[in-house]
């Protein structure tokens, strides 16, 4: 998109499969998602920077009437606080989400893609604190460049972690730096892509004797899913009219 410098290695072909799930997921049954009084492809986002920053603040500060998402109780019984950033990059005419594809070879996540976050240290103030600190981390961006304009409910991984994906905004240009050993490629989402509920797709899974469900949703060699997925279809029910 013009307007963002991204500094970070393309995508291979062995990369975009590492993203699928892993062999021992089984299912093939999936369905579309979706959601009657969910935000339309046709709704229009705000086009200025201010109206966009009071209108996504006044969505987000909204209660939900139900969590969506792949589980949406999940409650292991002992978890541990994450964050990460939802880092919307507001382009004249089509925002977008700035999400990570991790590095293939790495111990846990490898080439999923994810937002930008990762464990709540003990010495971050907050949870959006240990979210602009990973961001800037993993992707170069500044903590002053992100806008924070709220939170959404927290999410629970199957891993245990209790996430709170903070929202920011972040006005273009922007340069982004991939982290080495750790991200192997920075991309954008359309925002619109994320907020249509026909662009969902719910999986059966079987792992270790536990039955289960994800999300997914695809865009161009992209496939986004599990708890990013989850988590983007949290923002769409955070975001409908």
């Amino acid at each position: 998109m013009p307007g963002t410098e991204i500094t970070s290695r393309p995508t291979s072909g062995s990369q975009a499969a590492a993203n699928t799930p892993t062999s021992h997921m089984r299912g093939p049954a999936k369905t579309r998602y979706t959601a009657p009084s969910a935000l339309r492809p046709s709704t229009m986002l705000p086009l200025d920077p201010d109206h966009a920053r009071h209108w996504l603040s006044e969505r987000l500060a909204r209660p939900l009437a139900e969590l969506p998402g792949d589980i949406p109780h999940r409650q292991p019984s002992h978890t541990r606080p994450a964050a990460v950033l939802v880092p919307l990059l507001w382009h004249p005419g089509q925002p977008t989400i700035l999400l990570t594809r991790r590095e293939a070879g790495l111990r846990h996540h490898a080439g999923q893609i994810s937002f930008p976050g990762g464990k709540q240290e003990a010495d971050d103030a907050s949870a959006c604190a240990a979210a602009l600190r990973e961001a800037h981390e993993e992707i170069g961006l500044a903590p002053e460049r992100v806008t924070v304009v709220g939170e959404l409910p927290a999410y629970v991984t199957v891993t245990g972690f209790c996430v709170t994906p903070v929202v920011g905004l972040i006005l273009p240009p922007v340069r982004l730096t991939a982290q080495v050993g750790e991200v192997a490629e920075i991309f954008e989402l359309p925002l619109p892509l994320a907020l249509n509920p026909a662009n969902y797709i719910r999986h059966d899974y079987q792992q270790e004797g536990r039955r289960g469900q994800y999300l997914s949703l695809t865009h161009g060699d992209q496939f986004i899913w599990g708890a990013t997925a989850a988590m983007l279809r949290i923002l769409l029910a955070a975001l409908a009219e």
